[in-house]
């Protein structure tokens, strides 16, 4: 365990992308400081989305942001304030057409934190049992797809426009006939990363051996944190793109700047609109490209740089 140890502290730390967020950002924290010198207000991201408790920047319920978005695009969900109980949860569910597999994750909350897969009624009571907080349930959206696609747009201005698209790509691994999960899993550095996680989960697949060729989905949730590769999927912004999202955006009351997470078929169900919004990260979103693998941080910075300046102009209208 001490080789993995070091193998997993060594790719991390010659892969920018796994980097605490606190450090990549330090320039950045600059920046804001410089900015909010100019606004005056320390704060001043949070006017740049009116509709949205504080801007989106923190705090946010993710339930009433996606309240905020037309029904049909948006998955069967549901608010469980605390204290929680099974039967209560159950009953809500059933209220809301919801049944199993659901994800469940914290109402207030970023970067995955205790987001979860729930197939049954005892997965769903462990979770409850694990938190305080208000959480949702929503429904699981089987589709292949999973895209981040960031949109912006100054008040006032005729059009937004889509400027990042993160595709994302689940944690697998592709079996040989000869090694087991946990060994495929070793000889992947990303999927490395992951292996004391699921051997704690307790995951009974690590120990089966995949035939030749066939792909094993490990993590079913798109987070970086749990092993999802960040794709820049910027060859797929184009004008239908941005019609797509700014009419999309403009029927969302008080909503300037944020980061639409969606599933869908295909690029065409992207391009049309046919897709499910799983969350829509207002303030604090960003442009989720530039954690692709190889992507360079100088290159990522000014990528950074430019959407702060959008905030704090699209703040001081």
């Amino acid at each position: 365990m001490a080789v993995i140890a070091l193998q997993n502290f060594w790719h991390k730390l010659r892969h920018w992308e796994y980097w605490p967020w606190y450090i990549v950002y330090l320039p950045i924290f600059a920046y804001w400081l410089w900015c909010g010198l100019k606004a005056r207000a320390l704060f001043y991201m949070s006017a740049a989305n009116p509709g949205f408790a504080y801007g989106g920047i923190l705090g946010a319920s993710k339930k009433a942001i996606l309240d905020k978005l037309p029904a049909e695009l948006v998955p069967a969900t549901v608010l469980l304030s605390p204290p929680h109980a099974l039967q209560p949860a159950m009953q809500a569910m059933q209220a809301a057409g919801l049944h199993f597999p659901v994800i469940a994750k914290p109402d207030v909350g970023e970067r995955g934190f205790r987001v979860a897969l729930l197939y049954n009624n005892t997965d769903l009571e462990h979770y409850l049992q694990q938190t305080t907080d208000a959480i949702i349930l929503q429904e699981y959206i089987d589709l292949p797809m999973e895209v981040g696609v960031f949109y912006s747009r100054l008040p006032g201005d005729d059009m937004g426009k889509v400027t990042s698209v993160v595709v994302k790509g689940l944690l697998k691994v592709t079996g040989d006939g000869r090694h087991t999960i946990a060994q495929l899993m070793l000889s992947n550095p990303r999927a490395r990363l992951q292996l004391r996680r699921l051997q704690k989960d307790n995951d009974q697949r690590l120990a089966t051996v995949p035939q030749p060729g066939e792909e094993v989905l490990l993590e079913p949730i798109g987070n970086h944190v749990r092993g999802t590769t960040f794709l820049d999927g910027s060859h797929l912004i184009n004008e239908q793109l941005h019609r797509t999202f700014d009419r999309l955006a403009r029927q969302i009351d008080g909503f300037y700047y944020g980061r639409f997470d969606l599933r869908c078929a295909n690029h065409q169900a992207l391009y049309k609109g046919n897709f499910k919004i799983l969350e829509l990260n207002g303030a604090a979103s960003e442009p989720a490209h530039i954690y692709a693998p190889g992507y360079p941080l100088l290159r990522a910075y000014g990528v950074l740089f430019r959407h702060w300046r959008t905030l704090y102009l699209i703040s001081r209208v």
